[in-house]
C-alpha cells in the first residue's frame, strides 16, 4: 500500500501546496514514485507542477463523481516520477454534490485504492469541509504545515479535534506524520518563539526540518516548476531535500 499523506491546515497561506509539490519532487529524487492528488478547487498544485488546469481532459472531480477510472486522469508532470490527479474549478461544487450521497466520506479512498505509487500526497483545501474529510479518510498520515507567525497555533486544536473524530469514526489507521514549521525567519524572535511553542505542544512530532522564508520558493510556482528545478541551490531547496529524507525515515 502507498504511504498516503494528507497535507492539511484549514488556514490558507501556510505553505500546504508549496510543501506538497516540493516534497514530491525530492521524494522522487530519493527513488520514490509519487502521486500528487490536488484536492483543492483552486488547482494550485496542478499549475505548480506545470500542468495547465484549463486544458485537462479529466480532473479529480470527474474521477470522484463520474466514475472515470483514476488511471485516465493521472498525468505526468515536469518532474520525473511525479504524477498528478489534477484539479480545476469544477471541484468547487463537490461539497454540494456530496451532501446527499451515501458513504460520501469514502469517495476519495475508493478512487485511490488502485494506486500503487510509493507515496500519495493529497493537497487539501483551506477548510474542514467534505473534501478535507475525504482526504483524511483516504490517508494513512497527516502532515500539518504551520506558519512561523503570531497566529500559528490558532485553529490547530480544532483541526486536531476533527482528525481525532475521523480516526475514531472513519479511519482508525490515521496517524500524525508530523508538524512542519514553514516560512521561518531565524532573524526574528517571533519565529523562534513559535518554534518553541510548537515543540512544547507536539514534542517529537514537530519535524526537525524547518522551511525558511525564501523568495525562490515563492516564485517557483509561477514558472510551473518545483524548487528542485527552479533553483536547487537555494535555502528552500535544501530544506525540502532534508524534509523528504526525514519523511522517508518516519514512514
Amino acid at each position: 500500500m502507498s504511504n498516503r499523506i494528507a497535507i492539511i491546515n484549514q488556514k490558507g497561506g501556510v505553505g500546504k501546496t508549496t510543501t506538497t509539490i516540493n516534497l514530491a519532487a525530492y521524494l522522487s529524487k530519493l527513488g520514490k514514485t509519487v502521486l500528487v492528488v490536488d484536492a483543492d478547487p483552486q488547482g494550485n498544485a496542478t499549475s505548480g507542477l506545470g500542468v495547465d488546469k484549463h486544458q485537462i481532459n479529466h480532473s479529480l472531480y470527474d474521477v470522484m463523481f463520474s466514475k472515470i477510472d483514476v488511471s485516465k486522469a493521472i498525468l505526468e508532470t515536469n518532474t520525473a516520477n511525479v504524477y498528478i490527479v489534477p484539479s480545476n474549478a469544477n471541484l468547487a461544487s463537490a461539497e454540494v454534490d456530496m451532501v446527499s450521497m451515501l458513504q460520501r466520506e469514502f469517495l476519495l479512498k475508493r478512487v485511490l485504492e488502485t494506486c500503487s505509487h510509493d507515496f500519495v500526497l493529497i493537497d487539501c483545501p483551506p477548510s474542514l469541509g467534505l473534501l478535507t474529510i475525504n482526504a483524511l479518510t483516504a490517508a494513512e498520515g497527516i502532515l500539518i504545515p504551520v506558519q512561523g507567525e503570531y497566529y500559528a497555533l490558532e485553529g490547530l486544536s480544532q483541526l486536531l479535534e476533527v482528525v481525532q473524530q475521523v480516526k475514531e469514526g472513519l479511519n482508525p489507521d490515521l496517524g500524525l506524520t508530523g508538524v512542519l514549521l514553514t516560512m521561518f525567519d531565524s532573524r526574528t524572535t517571533l519565529s523562534t518563539q513559535v518554534r518553541e511553542e510548537l515543540h512544547k505542544h507536539f514534542g517529537d512530532t514537530l519535524l526537525k526540518t524547518v522551511i525558511p522564508r525564501n523568495i525562490r520558493l515563492a516564485e517557483a510556482p509561477s514558472y510551473g516548476k518545483t524548487i528542485a528545478d527552479h533553483d536547487k541551490w537555494s535555502k528552500g531547496a535544501r530544506a525540502y531535500k532534508q524534509l523528504a529524507k526525514e519523511i522517508v525515515n518516519r514512514v
